[in-house]
């Protein structure tokens, strides 16, 4: 079985949450997250949604969900067909120190369900794998609760600090009207992270996941653990440097340019699907849409550190690196960057 992490029996020693032991049987959220104190209580009640959101924003923006393994077998090196062109989400990284061939694969954090497909060449690569990397470490129950700790603004910064009356009124109505859900639940939470609840508003279906939670699956059914490239902590960090007033001002756009939204949603979604990364990076820069003022903190930097990381980890292990597919293209990307560092980077057939 996969060893108990220390974060999460420090979780359970602090009386905070009583955690059962981890099994090789997915999604137990609601055995891991049981509160120990009187249904009475009204925490009862809104702890729940706290955590089904939680687990939702980090699966949105960082890939977090919840899923555990166990140990498996040196898996055996593979072959795997190179593609012609650069159209792909599937990387093959060799060369330098490496004695095994590592990949890397873009992820799209959240899409239909019916869209989380896996081609046989990816599925291979993963098996092939010794080792599996996320952004963040997905089998450890702290992650999320970490995230739940982390959704509040830094100095007891409130919503309403960084809106007019008559803007937060339109944040109000449209969080009671449009999803059910009382402003007041999130009034210090950073609003980067109410951002993720719009998502589901811009998708064309009920039924939503990620390529994260289907990559875990895989994980599982190989008997490989997940780790991660970042912690909780640094990742709350990042959307700190952030400033809350941009944030706000982001979330506020969103609400008002729904249908706008939807339409460069769906392109997005489309590009993903046709592994189109150059494109993919055009719309993630876009002004109108993107952050790009934020690029830096958001993509580059990170890039820069998963590198450095890379280096010492890929020398005498194959990797399975499933990042978002927006941290491979461009000259500050994965792909340019691990070629600058003296890697060897190809594209591989991924249908």
């Amino acid at each position: 079985m996969a060893k108990q992490k220390r974060s999460a029996h420090y979780f359970r020693a602090s009386g905070m949450f009583p955690f059962s032991p981890l099994t090789c049987d997915p999604y137990r959220a609601e055995q891991i997250f049981r509160p120990s104190i009187s249904p009475s209580s009204i925490f009862v009640e809104i702890l729940p949604m706290l955590l089904s959101f939680i687990r939702f924003a980090l699966v949105l923006i960082f890939g977090v969900s919840i899923l555990t393994s166990c140990q498996a077998q040196d898996p055996k090196p593979i072959e795997l067909a190179k593609q012609p062109n650069e159209q792909t989400l599937l990387w093959q990284v060799t060369g330098k120190d490496v004695k095994k061939a590592t990949y890397l694969f873009g992820t799209f954090h959240l899409m239909c369900k019916q869209d989380v497909q896996f081609s046989e060449p990816l599925k291979k690569a993963l098996a092939a794998s010794d080792e599996i990397y996320l952004e963040m470490d997905m089998d450890d129950p702290a992650t999320t609760l970490g995230g739940l700790f982390m959704m509040n603004m830094k100095d007891d910064k409130a919503l309403k600090d960084l809106y007019s009356e008559a803007e937060y009124a339109r944040l109000e109505t449209f969080f009671k009207d449009s999803l059910r859900t009382p402003l007041a639940m999130f009034k210090r939470t950073k609003p980067m992270f109410l951002i993720a609840m719009l998502y589901p508003k811009f998708m064309p279906c009920k039924q939503v996941s990620g390529m994260e939670e289907g990559l875990m699956k895989l994980a599982k059914q190989h008997q490989k653990e997940i780790k991660g490239l970042e912690t909780i902590q640094f990742q709350s960090s990042v959307f700190d440097s952030i400033p809350y007033e941009v944030q706000a001002k982001e979330l506020l756009k969103s609400i008002d340019s729904l249908p706008t939204y939807r339409r460069y949603f769906d392109t997005m979604v489309t590009v993903y699907k046709q592994q189109r990364l150059d494109e993919l990076a055009k719309q993630m820069n876009d002004p109108e849409f993107g952050m790009a003022e934020q690029q830096d903190v958001l993509l580059d930097r990170r890039n820069r550190n998963w590198v450095d990381q890379l280096n010492v980890l890929m020398k005498e292990k194959s990797l399975f690196v499933g990042v978002g597919a927006g941290h491979l293209p461009g000259e500050q990307g994965l792909i340019q960057l691990l070629r600058k560092a003296g890697y060897t980077v190809e594209p591989l057939v991924n249908k």
